[in-house]
């Protein structure tokens, strides 16, 4: 079956559908021998050779792998990095093939990282429509208002646009900083440092906690866990319901 090129890529576990068409558009990306740069283009998902900047990917999987990563400050959301800073891929046993992040961490931030080789299951999961709630717990400079956590709350203009509302509680406050609990449903770059940077707060520690039905639990720094299948099963079923009644960004 003819299948777009940037679909076969994430079924055979290199990176997401989105990462893909970057490839694509790069022009590092190869079929049967031949440069493709355009998106859109459509190959036999089980007989066509496709290589990805260097690397040949092998057939198209029939088991996937779903794991949950804590993630030690430090570490970088990339498989190679040409400054030789850690990648993610170090913190799972080679057992388990090729597995990429499903969505980033910044390499000042820890906590919950979900890493895959079903490409369709990261689209699924980072898909701007899907709308999972993702909860972290911040450390912020200062005493954090009420007024500024409603601002949290209801949505900061960024020079992206608005932010979508979120969901905000305190945890703790001194008289030099103040740690709260926000989940959020989008996923912008370095989203919640740049909120809490136009209420004139410095972020000082930000650490994922939840991810949709995903826990980070009581998993050690720098620890592994499987994800059981009938987690993964419900996190595909509030995405897709998320896609039909979505109230926070339509895409």
């Amino acid at each position: 079956m003819e299948t777009r090129l940037q679909k076969i890529i994430a079924d055979r576990g290199f990176c997401s559908r989105r990462k893909a068409e970057e490839y694509i558009q790069a022009g590092k990306v190869k079929v049967d021998g031949a440069l493709v740069t355009e998106l859109g283009n459509k190959f036999e998902e089980d007989t066509c050779v496709v290589e990805v900047d260097g690397t040949v990917l092998r057939p198209l999987k029939k088991t996937f792998h779903y794991l949950k990563v804590n993630k030690p400050l430090g570490f970088i959301c990339s498989m190679n990095d040409p400054q030789g800073r850690k990648t993610v891929d170090l913190l799972v046993p080679t057992k388990y093939g090729r597995l990429f992040p499903v969505g980033r961490l910044d390499i000042n931030s820890s906590g919950l990282l979900l890493m895959t080789d079903d490409g369709d299951f990261a689209n699924l999961v980072m898909h701007p429509s899907s709308s999972l709630g993702k909860t972290y717990i911040v450390t912020v400079d200062g005493i954090l208002k009420s007024e500024e956590k409603e601002k949290l709350a209801k949505g900061i203009l960024l020079e992206d646009g608005m932010t979508a509302p979120a969901e905000v509680k305190t945890i703790s406050v001194w008289p030099d900083k103040s740690v709260f609990e926000i989940t959020i449903h989008e996923g912008r770059n370095r989203q919640i440092r740049r909120m809490v940077e136009a209420l004139g707060h410095k972020t000082y520690a930000l650490k994922r906690v939840q991810v949709g039905p995903i826990k980070l639990g009581d998993l050690p720094r720098g620890a592994y866990e499987e994800i059981p299948l009938s987690t993964v099963e419900e996190m595909k079923r509030l995405c897709r319901e998320n896609k039909k009644n979505n109230t926070y960004k339509k895409a």
